[in-house]
């Protein structure tokens, strides 16, 4: 029930605002129809005031936007002001007619309400528009006072011509005195000073307005302060000439014109920085309309010159006319709808200046990096909750920025033929740009995303194949050593046994036959033991018999007796990968290599622990520490290669403590995916 009550208060608010846009313009009209039928000595100076164009055009406008925003405070202050500012013309001419007609006792009523306009017009559109604009709320309660102080001046001026004495026959511009029936001629001696005391109020009143507007924009951020400039403009324009017009009538006209412009640019306020959505049509109206205006300037400007120079021949003038304006018709379209983009949007959605900031971006990163880079651009450059790039096969898969929800927009990534993946487009912001518009940075900036996307695909290419490589190298290793160990091993091991049983069967020159196979034998002994160091630099055997953790706290076992070393492991370190056990291992290996021989380190620490995405290594000491100035060895750089080859990062720096602190994350495959670990340099330095 309450929610069928929101609907039909939202319901009759927009029958109220369309009425008020239908009812203003028609009483605008009518009062200079009224006027222009006047007999000459009832015809007033000006038909047409600076009102005149607040009712033409701030009841539209404020009925547009109280078709998006019933709540909206100042499109509602718009329609009333029009529609005073309408009343007040129309009783005005009406007035002047009456009294051309002899009833001038109802002209003088007249006067009362066209004042009444006048005064409900001047408060609602030169001082609470200003202080409303442009988000429906006054800066701060502290303004109150010029409300205050606009409704009372405009009050003071209102009851002024409400009880003013009539003026002297003799004095009087027009044939006969409209009297005034209400009349006090007790004030007449005040009027004077209530008038100079109330104008002061009002322009006082009007600029403290537009004073509240420099003020918002003094304190906004960047977006702000561009989207207070429009109102401020025109307020500040339109109060300059109507105070200028007071010593220089002439510059009426140009007050009447800044009256007209006073909604426009609230329009745009509201327009370019997506407030409320409706700047699509506005958009395109203007292109449309531009288009019109200077095609048919150019046609008939091209028919004009061709029919001079080519005087009798009409159909010719004629087809060179059409053609000259369709050759424009297309760049012109184009540098219009760039202008309109710039105008509403600002540099931010210009789709070439996005191009090239995602150029730059995209020069300066990595392709995993770049394909952030890309969201954040699209994301900024479409003013949407979020986008989305997910790569098929590619590492990482799926980067987003914000949030794309639950039904996103899916626009294909093709790269020559080739789909490498797809943009998700989240729902419009709050500084959401028409669909048009949308369709311009999409068509400009898809490309880029694609060439990133293919990028990345071949980068996670690349390095799926490095570790097949490393994989299948670590395997044959194994390989290598089992025949070495088990074949040549067992083979040398048997001719040793048959040169003893040789040796003992030798009767002629015992002696040399004794020196000759004892030095064979010695050979022997070397060769077996050159095989075991080789098979031994193939892959460590403590990886085989004992596991990675024992082989570790082997390792950790070997330290100095000053040196305490403590070994622990946080998950299941089974079944890993050859090669990265072989990298754990020679990376630990070198790292307690370093403690012995640098740190003078009494305590040190080696974590293995296996998270679902990967493996983290962290050994550190309480020594030393790394000197200043120090540069890598061979040590720290092969750590440093051997963690790179696996899709890793190894860090070497100080620990919190004081010594040194050397952390590895390894990347593991999920899934039998060849996933990467994201994000790899956001190290956990707990």
């Amino acid at each position: 029930m309450t929610g069928f009550a929101g609907r039909s208060r939202v319901t009759v608010a927009r029958a109220v605002a369309v009425a008020a846009a239908v009812v203003s313009p028609a009483l605008a009209v009518a009062a200079v129809v009224v006027a222009a039928g006047l007999p000459d000595e009832w015809r007033p100076a000006r038909t047409v005031t600076p009102q005149t164009a607040a009712a033409l055009m701030f009841p539209a406008v404020g009925a547009f936007l109280i078709a998006h925003r019933p709540r909206l405070n100042m499109a509602w202050l718009m329609c009333a002001g029009g529609l005073a500012a309408a009343v007040s013309d129309f009783t005005h001419a009406l007035m002047f007619r009456m009294a051309a007609d002899g009833e001038l006792l109802a002209a003088g009523y007249l006067r009362h309400v066209s004042h009444l306009g006048w005064a409900g017009c001047g408060l609602a559109l030169t001082m609470l528009l200003p202080l409303y604009s442009p988000d429906g709320r006054l800066p701060s309660p502290r303004w109150r006072l010029v409300v205050a102080l606009g409704t009372t001046a405009i009050t003071a001026q209102f009851l002024r011509g409400l009880l003013r004495v009539d003026p002297p026959a003799e004095r009087y511009p027009y044939p006969a005195v409209i009297p005034n029936p209400l009349q006090i001629p007790a004030l007449a001696p005040y009027e004077h000073l209530l008038f100079t005391v109330a104008w002061a109020g009002i322009y006082s009143a009007m600029a403290l307005s537009a004073l509240s507007l420099a003020v918002r924009m003094r304190y906004a951020d960047p977006t702000g302060r561009r989207q207070i400039a429009w109102p401020l403009f025109a307020f500040v324009g339109y109060i300059v000439f109507l105070v200028a017009a007071v010593w220089l009538p002439a510059m009426l006209w140009a007050s009447f014109v800044w009256a007209a412009l006073i909604p426009v640019a609230m329009a745009f306020s509201v327009m370019r920085y997506r407030l409320y959505g409706i700047d699509t049509v506005i958009s395109r109206t203007f292109v449309a309309a531009g288009l019109l205006a200077v095609v048919s300037a150019v046609y008939f400007g091209a028919g004009a010159l061709s029919s001079l120079l080519v005087s009798g021949y009409d159909q010719i003038a004629g087809l060179v006319s059409a053609l000259f304006a369709g050759a424009f018709f297309q760049p012109l379209r184009r540098a219009l709808q760039r202008a309109v983009d710039r105008m509403l949007y600002g540099s931010v959605g210009d789709p070439r200046l996005l191009a090239e900031r995602l150029t730059q971006a995209v020069r300066r990163a990595d392709p995993a990096e770049a394909l952030t880079s890309v969201v954040g651009v699209l994301r900024d450059g479409l003013a949407v909750e979020g986008v989305a790039v997910e790569v098929a096969d590619g590492e990482p898969r799926y980067v987003e920025s914000g949030r794309v929800g639950a039904a996103p927009r899916e626009v294909p990534l093709i790269w020559h033929g080739e789909r490498v993946g797809r943009l998700l487009v989240g729902q419009p912001g709050p500084r959401r740009f028409p669909a048009a518009h949308n369709e311009r940075v999409l068509a400009t900036l898809t490309p880029h995303a694609a060439d990133v996307a293919h990028a990345v695909r071949m980068a996670a290419d690349l390095q799926r194949s490095r570790e097949r490589i490393l994989s299948t190298r670590e395997e044959e290793r194994r390989r290598l050593r089992r025949d070495l160990h088990d074949g040549l091993g067992q083979t040398l091991s048997a001719m040793a046994m048959t040169i003893n049983i040789a040796r003992s069967r030798l009767k002629k020159s015992p002696d040399s036959a004794d020196a000759l196979l004892q030095s064979l034998r010695s050979g022997m002994d070397a060769v077996a033991a050159d095989i075991r160091e080789l098979v031994y630099g193939l892959r460590p055997p403590a990886l085989d018999d004992l596991g990675l953790e024992r082989a570790v706290r082997e390792l950790a076992g070997q330290s100095p007796p000053g040196t305490g070393v403590e070994v622990e492991a946080e998950g299941d370190l089974a079944g890993l990968p050859a090669a990265v056990e072989v990298a754990v291992y020679r990376i630990a290996q070198e790292a307690l290599t370093n403690i012995r021989r640098h740190a003078d380190a009494t305590r040190a620490r080696v974590l293995l622990q296996r998270r679902p995405d990967g493996l983290r290594v962290l050994v550190e000491d309480d020594g030393r520490g790394l000197p200043d100035g120090h540069r890598a060895g061979v040590g720290l750089g092969s750590m440093r290669e051997r963690a790179a080859e696996l899709g890793g990062v190894c860090v070497v720096g100080a620990a919190p403590g004081g010594g040194t602190r050397v952390e590895v994350v390894l990347p593991l495959a999920t899934g039998g995916d060849g996933g990467r670990v994201e994000n790899l340099d956001r190290l956990d330095h707990r």
